[in-house]
């Protein structure tokens, strides 16, 4: 995998809104991109296991947690499962993120702890503080720590990767927040169900709230677009950094739950009540996709090292892959978190249908900052390996 790091003497955030590497094709062969929407399963091999969260591995495998079965899976994208069983019993395991030190993070909602496993299958656990908290939602930050948020104990939980938690309180009482995702302006951002609202929380804990007038939000991600997208009361929404919310309507009833930003630029979501997968573009145009098992109930959803999308099926006990469009040797590898200085930017291992070289750039904005450009190159198995110094430590300075 590659690894970045910003070297600035002034704080990143307060000079751009969102800087991103990209990593651009030089050439390489294409296979012909098969049409969005269609939709391959694979039963989960412990049966009931009702799979819920689901991400991205830095391995290039899917993780998905296993609520009821109390285990967590690692599938290929061949399809091919792996079941790693929870020490703690009956820990209904959640929502799943990648951790800063390249292993898994998941919530663990009945055993009121935060479990993170590596890719081999080691457990480590660690116990929220506050009683019956009910952690729900992890996410990565760009402070290299994991943030997580508590459904029952009204709060917003952060664990370093040695296992120390800090909890903040949420100033509006029993918000009941539910997801969380790192934002590109360096804060996170999470759903509060209970009051309707979307709240933002900087990584020294000062929380900012923003309130809905027709939703009640559940999954959130970083689009595409520089802004935050949210699920909720049969709408997806978009809220940019400043808080202007704005909010698109999906089909009635069909209730849309997890969000994900799509390797084709869209977000996409699923729609637990009305078993579709829902995408959205930028500019708010709705468009939805059957899924073949009746009453799935799809739950949580992440791009996949292939170009497609990968959703959990808790009624059907299975996980789904679901084309984007984005043919599956024409991807390019995405970076997991945002830039802060000092910390690296990490993008997954995986096989790419690129060529041996490919371009790298910092961007402000979508604008190539100039003279901010290096090279990686692609070693025999598929991982890109670091070559230039510009691409391992690319300077920011006055960005």
């Amino acid at each position: 995998m590659i690894g970045a790091r910003i070297s600035t003497r002034t704080p990143l955030y307060s000079l751009v809104a969102a800087i991103a590497l990209v990593l651009a094709w030089l050439g390489g062969p294409t296979t012909a991109a098969p049409p969005p929407g269609i939709t391959t399963e694979f039963t989960v091999p412990t049966a009931s296991s009702t799979p819920r969260g689901i991400v991205a591995g830095p391995d290039g495998n899917l993780w998905f947690s296993e609520f009821v079965g109390g285990k967590i899976g690692k599938e290929t994208t061949a399809g091919v499962v792996t079941e790693f069983t929870i020490p703690t019993a009956n820990a209904g395991p959640f929502s799943i993120a990648v951790g800063s030190d390249g292993n898994l993070w998941f919530t663990e909602l009945a055993a009121n702890k935060i479990g993170r496993v590596t890719t081999s299958g080691s457990f480590a656990e660690y116990t929220v503080p506050t009683a019956y908290s009910n952690p729900f939602g992890i996410a990565a930050g760009p402070d290299g720590n994991l943030w997580f948020t508590e459904r029952s104990g009204h709060k917003i939980g952060r664990i370093t990767p040695a296992g120390s938690i800090t909890e903040f309180a949420i100033p509006t009482a029993n918000s009941g927040p539910l997801f969380i995702a790192a934002g590109p302006d360096g804060n996170l951002w999470f759903t509060e169900a209970d009051v309707s609202k979307i709240g933002r929380i900087t990584t020294a804990g000062s929380v900012t709230e923003y309130a809905l007038t027709n939703s009640i939000p559940t999954g959130i991600a970083a689009g595409p677009d520089g802004n935050l997208w949210f699920a909720g009361s049969n709408r997806i929404g978009r809220i940019t950094t400043a808080g202007r919310i704005t909010e698109y309507a999906v089909t009635s009833g069909n209730g849309p739950y997890g969000v994900a930003t799509g390797p084709d630029g869209n977000v996409w979501f699923t729609e637990s009540a009305g078993n579709s997968i829902g995408r959205v573009t930028p500019s708010g145009s709705v468009t939805e996709f059957a899924i073949p098992t009746a009453s799935s109930s799809p739950f949580g959803i992440a791009a996949g090292p292939d170009g497609s999308l990968w959703f959990s099926e808790g009624n059907a006990n299975k996980i789904a892959r679901m084309t984007s469009g984005v043919s599956p040797t024409d991807r390019k590898p995405a970076l997991n978190g945002t830039g802060q200085v000092g910390l690296p930017l990490v993008c997954g291992a995986d096989v790419w249908g690129m060529s041996a070289v490919v371009a790298v750039s910092w961007q402000r904005n979508g604008a190539t900052i100039g003279g901010r450009r290096g090279s990686v190159t692609r070693q025999p198995q598929g991982t890109l390996a670091r070559r230039s110094p510009v691409a391992v430590r690319p300077n920011c300075r006055g960005c």
